[in-house]
C-alpha cells in the first residue's frame, strides 16, 4: 500500500466514528490550550517584573548603610549610620564610571494641605535624582541645584499624594505642610504605578536631600545614595570604585568587612526573573498532565478500534498488506487526531490568553516558542500513545483476526 493510500484509509476510519474522534481530540485540544495560556501568563509575569524593576532606573546601584557590631553581636544590615553628603560628593567627583548620584533619605508623615491631609512619605534627593530612575515631570518642573544648595522648602508631588491633596486644583504654586514645616509646591511627577513588590512609588514627596536633613530628619547621616553607573557596562566598574573609595574614606582596614552595601539592580532582576520562570515551568508542568491524559485518552479510544476492527485487519493482510503498512496506517490515525487537537488547542489557547488579558487585566505574553513546545508535545504525545495500538495491530495473525467475531 502507497502511503497517500495508507493515509487516506486513516481518515475515513475516523470520519466513520467523528464523535468519537472529536472527544479523543478533546483531551489533547485542552491540554495544548492550558500549556498556551499557562506560558503566556508565566512569560506576561516576566515580562511585569521586568518592566517594573526598569521603572527603578537605569545603571542603577544602591548605597545603603551596612551592619553594626557591638559587643560581638551583629545588629544587622542599616545598623552602621555612617554615610554622609561627602561620601556622596565624593563618589560623583571620583569615581569615573559614576554619571550621576543622588543623596537619599527618607521622613515620613501626616502631610496637610487646606482642610486636606494625607500620611506618605517624603523623601530628600538631588537635582540627578529624575535622571537616575528615568522619571519625568508632568506637569510644572523639578528642583534645581540650587534649591538643594540653599536646602529650600520646595518639593514635587507623586501623582498619587497630589490626586489626594489636590483633588479638584492644580498644586502648582500651593503650599503643603509637613511636620508644621511649609513646603512650596514646584511640579508633579508623572504616573510611576507600582514597583516590585507592590507598593505605589506615586504616593511620594520629593524635597531636596539638604532640606529634609535640616528641617525634618536632623541627622548629618544619610539612609542610602543612589548612584547611576554610565553604562550597563560600566556596572561592575562603578561598583569596585565605590567599594575602593568608601573604604578609604571610612578608614576600613583590609581585615575589616565594608560597613556598607552596595547593591545593584541586575541582582533584583536575575532573583525576581528566577522566581517567575520556576512560577512559568510550575504552571506549565500542571497544565502538560492534562496532555498526557489526552494521550491515554488516544491509547484507550485506538486500542478500541484495533479490536472492532480485527476482521478490516485480517482481510487487509490477506490481500497483500504488510505488518508495517497496518502499523502506519494506525499511527497516522493516532497522529491525525494530535495534530487536528494540536492546532485547535493552538487557537483555543490564544484566544483564551487574549481574553484573560482583556478581563482579568492580567499581562499575558505568546511567544512562538510556547506554540512550538505545545504543539510538539502534542504529537509526540499521539505517537508516544499511539505506537501501542498500532503494533498490536499489526503483530495480528490474520487466520485469527479473519475468524474473529
Amino acid at each position: 500500500m502507497k502511503i497517500l493510500n495508507i493515509i487516506i484509509s486513516a481518515l475515513r476510519a475516523l470520519q466513520r466514528n467523528k464523535m468519537r474522534s472529536f472527544l479523543t481530540m478533546l483531551g489533547i485540544i485542552i491540554g495544548v490550550a492550558a500549556v498556551i495560556m499557562m506560558l503566556a501568563i508565566g512569560e506576561g509575569a516576566q515580562y511585569a517584573v521586568k518592566q517594573q524593576i526598569a521603572s527603578l532606573g537605569t545603571n542603577v546601584l544602591i548605597i545603603t548603610p551596612g551592619s553594626l557590631q557591638q559587643g560581638g553581636v551583629r545588629i544587622g544590615a542599616g545598623s552602621a549610620i555612617t554615610l554622609t553628603e561627602d561620601d556622596a560628593y565624593a563618589i560623583k567627583n571620583e569615581c569615573p564610571a559614576v554619571a550621576y548620584v543622588s543623596p537619599g533619605l527618607r521622613a515620613g508623615g501626616q502631610v496637610i494641605a487646606g482642610n486636606m491631609n494625607w500620611a506618605t512619605g517624603v523623601e530628600g534627593c538631588s537635582a540627578d535624582y529624575l535622571l537616575i530612575r528615568q522619571w519625568s515631570v508632568e506637569y510644572g518642573e523639578f528642583f534645581t541645584e540650587a534649591d538643594v544648595k540653599a536646602a529650600a522648602k520646595v518639593c514635587v508631588l507623586g501623582k498619587t499624594v497630589a490626586d489626594n491633596l489636590f483633588p479638584d486644583s492644580s498644586p502648582i504654586g500651593q503650599t503643603i505642610r509637613i511636620r508644621n514645616v511649609p513646603f512650596r509646591v514646584v511640579g508633579v511627577l508623572s504616573a510611576k504605578g507600582q514597583d516590585a513588590m507592590g507598593n505605589d512609588q506615586d504616593d511620594i514627596i520629593l524635597a531636596p536631600y539638604t532640606t529634609v536633613l535640616r528641617r525634618l530628619s536632623r541627622s548629618p547621616y544619610l539612609r542610602y545614595i543612589n548612584v547611576s553607573a554610565t553604562s550597563p557596562e560600566n556596572i561592575p566598574v562603578a561598583q569596585q570604585q565605590i567599594t575602593e573609595l568608601l573604604r578609604m574614606r571610612h578608614r576600613i582596614q583590609e581585615y575589616e568587612q565594608d560597613d556598607f552595601t552596595i547593591r545593584n539592580q541586575s541582582d533584583i532582576a536575575q532573583a525576581a526573573t528566577a522566581t517567575s520562570q520556576i512560577l512559568t515551568i510550575l504552571l506549565a508542568s500542571i497544565a502538560s498532565v492534562s496532555l498526557i491524559v489526552g494521550g491515554i485518552g488516544i491509547m484507550n479510544i485506538m486500542l478500541v478500534s484495533v479490536t472492532e476492527r480485527t476482521r478490516e485487519i485480517g482481510i487487509r493482510m490477506s490481500v497483500g498488506a504488510r505488518s508495517r503498512d497496518i502499523l502506519t496506517q494506525f499511527l497516522i490515525e493516532a497522529l491525525v487526531l494530535s495534530l487536528l487537537g494540536g492546532i485547535i488547542g493552538i487557537i483555543l489557547g490564544v484566544l483564551g490568553s487574549s481574553l484573560i488579558s482583556r478581563f482579568a487585566e492580567w499581562p499575558t505574553f505568546i511567544t512562538a516558542f510556547s506554540i512550538i513546545l505545545s504543539f510538539g508535545f502534542s504529537i509526540a504525545v499521539g505517537i508516544f500513545f499511539g505506537f501501542y495500538p498500532a503494533r498490536k495491530a499489526a503483530l495480528l495473525n490474520p487466520i485469527d483476526a479473519l475468524r474473529y467475531e
